[in-house]
């Protein structure tokens, strides 16, 4: 796996681009808001300087082929309204896990669908992954329409040791 050079992706509506700095007063508030992370249990990103760390993580995790971490934004406009990223990687490097978050003004239109889908493709083709893991909790019901909306199907076997709300969809490839 090589995220070099970095994999813009655009689809119809949106860019997948390369996250930056200048990123950072959307990443607090996707990482701090009461109502985006009420079904997430990761650490917060309330101030500037937790932004800015949590983005020079990520970048460092990009450049060392760790994951892959996207800004989504308009087509139109490169204000980040969201991410999407595939990382936790299997060993073997033929499974990775969708995560995903959206600022809410953006709900119901059908973008994080559309990220989704073009981020599945990039995984099978480009990364050659066999499966894509997606983990949602439980009461996240929008989360789950979308995953089986794009055919993932729960694992009722697996279970998240982090997070023991969590469900484990997965999505495997067609041969």
């Amino acid at each position: 796996m090589n995220f070099h050079p970095f994999p813009v992706i655009e689809t119809e509506r949106l860019m997948l681009r390369k996250i930056n700095l200048e990123d950072w007063p959307l990443i607090s508030y996707l990482r701090s808001d009461k109502t985006v992370n009420q079904f997430e249990k990761r650490p917060n990103a309330d101030t500037k300087e937790k932004a800015i760390a949590f983005i020079e993580r990520t970048l460092a995790s990009i450049n060392e082929n760790e994951l892959i971490y996207w800004s989504i934004s308009l087509a139109v406009d490169p204000t980040m309204i969201g991410s999407i990223c595939i990382w936790n990687f299997s060993e073997d490097k033929k499974t990775g896990e969708v995560g995903y978050d959206l600022d809410p003004k953006f709900h119901k239109l059908g973008i994080m669908n559309e990220a989704l889908q073009a981020v599945i493709k990039f995984g099978f083709i480009e990364l050659k992954l066999d499966k894509i893991e997606a983990y949602t909790q439980k009461n996240n019901e929008n989360s789950m329409k979308m995953l089986h909306r794009n055919n993932f199907v729960l694992n009722d076997i697996k279970k998240d040791k982090g997070n023991p709300l969590n469900l484990i969809f997965e999505l495997k490839k067609e041969v």
